[in-house]
Formats: structure tokens, C-alpha cells, sequence
């Protein structure tokens, strides 16, 4: 018997994106997964130029940003079973207010600007411009007891741009969480870590876009900064 494709065709009108109602968020870009990093994740430095493609972008037009961070408590109460008995043992990475735990150079919108770890780890949101934001997260995925699900809807956002580090691990349960709650997604492929081919086909069979950095830049740039009616009806939702 043969198979059925369930897979969403290109354009489709449920999964197509919507990029003038579109957020970027960048996941774990922080000092210690970058090259000779105690957290080293390769891929992630070679990939920032792309981010900062992005992010230009999104900027320029007045698009919603979200730095989404990771931060481990020096006493492991806070870090992720499978790592919490190294940290519990002494390994320092990604530790509030040391350099490691600080967004990658140039991925901030002005230099000199650093996460108030208090504000984060306490749940808030922490406001680097009028559209850009940094929301701590204390598992792989970017909603999981996070505010930013609340955050985008009031953002009118429906379509989620992701980016970063490590495509494996924290960007694909964090995409696998947009999707349960109903986002168009595109993973830009050429500025995010680990990115495997298998890993692009699972994301494709569930509407997720997968693009270069350069194609979504476009993509942005031709909304030339205005927000779509369908955005301006969900923040209308919303409140």
C-alpha cells in the first residue's frame, strides 16, 4: 500500500509565511558555546555573520526581536538534569553575570549592553530597544515557563524566524513548541548550529520553511516595514 504524503506543499495557506508579521528569535547565542568556549558548540561562531544578517533586517524594519538565553545557577538548581552534576561539581558555563553567559558580540543592538541576570532569571523580560528583548529560558525549549508566547501575541506576531545554536537541542523543541501552538516557522538553516539533513526533512513534513539567511532577509525587507492586516487582527485578539 502506498504511503500518503501529509507533508504542507510550498505556499501553502495554513504554514506559508507571513513576514510583516514575522519575530526573529535568536536561542542561545552566548559567549560559552562559541569556538574554544568551555560550551563550545561547533558551528555557532560560523554562523553569527548570518545572524547578524538577520538581525539587521528585523531591525530595519521594525520587526520584533527575541534573544532567547540560557543561565545556569553555580549551585546547579537551576540547570538541566543531564548537565546539573557537572555544574553541581564545578563546571562553570553559562553563569549569571560572567562573561561566558552574555549574548555573542555584535548580536546586541548597541555595544556595552549586557543581561540583567536578576530581572531574567526571575521570569521578566529584559528590553534592549522598542521591539528587542531577552527572555531567560530554564529547559531546551524557548516556551516552556517562559512569558514569550505572551510576548509575541501582544507583538501581533504570527510567523517566527528562528536562528542560533544548537539545531539538535534547544532550536528544534523550540520550533516543535511554535508549531503546537500554531506559528508559521522559518529555521534559518545557514545561521543556526548542527543543522543535519534528516533533521531539515522532519522539519519540512510540518510546514516549517526552511531558508538562508539571505532569503528571509529578503523576504522581510519586501514587507518594507509595515504590519499585515493578519497581524494587526491577532494583537487585536489578543488584547
Amino acid at each position: 500500500m502506498s504511503s500518503i504524503d501529509l507533508s504542507a506543499p510550498a505556499g501553502d495557506p495554513y504554514t506559508a509565511p507571513d513576514f510583516a508579521a514575522a519575530a526573529l528569535i535568536t536561542i542561545d547565542v552566548q559567549g560559552d558555546t562559541l569556538d574554544g568556549a568551555p560550551l563550545e558548540i561547533p558551528g555557532t561562531t560560523a554562523a553569527l555573520p548570518a545572524m547578524r544578517t538577520l538581525l539587521d533586517a528585523f531591525r530595519q524594519t521594525s520587526r520584533p526581536i527575541v534573544h532567547i538565553v540560557r543561565l545556569y545557577r553555580p549551585d546547579g538548581s537551576n540547570v538541566d538534569p543531564c548537565r546539573r552534576g557537572a555544574v553541581e561539581g564545578g563546571l562553570r558555563v553559562l553563569t549569571p553575570s560572567q562573561d561566558g553567559s552574555q549574548p555573542a558580540f555584535g548580536l546586541l543592538p548597541e555595544p556595552g549592553l549586557t543581561l540583567d541576570t536578576d530581572l531574567l532569571l526571575a521570569g521578566g523580560i529584559q528590553q534592549f530597544a522598542p521591539r528587542e528583548v531577552a527572555i531567560y529560558k530554564p529547559r531546551w525549549g524557548a516556551f516552556y515557563n517562559t512569558p514569550l508566547d505572551a510576548h509575541l501575541r501582544e507583538q501581533g506576531v504570527t510567523t517566527l524566524v528562528f536562528c542560533g545554536c544548537n539545531f539538535p537541542n534547544c532550536p528544534r523543541t523550540s520550533i516543535y513548541e511554535a508549531s503546537e501552538r500554531d506559528y508559521r516557522i522559518v529555521l534559518a538553516t545557514d545561521a543556526t548550529s548542527g543543522v543535519y539533513e534528516h533533521g531539515e526533512q522532519e522539519l519540512a513534513a510540518i510546514g516549517v520553511q526552511l531558508m538562508t539567511a539571505g532569503e528571509a532577509t529578503d523576504a522581510v525587507a519586501a514587507t518594507g516595514g509595515r504590519p499585515s492586516s493578519a497581524s494587526l487582527q491577532r494583537k487585536g485578539t489578543a488584547q
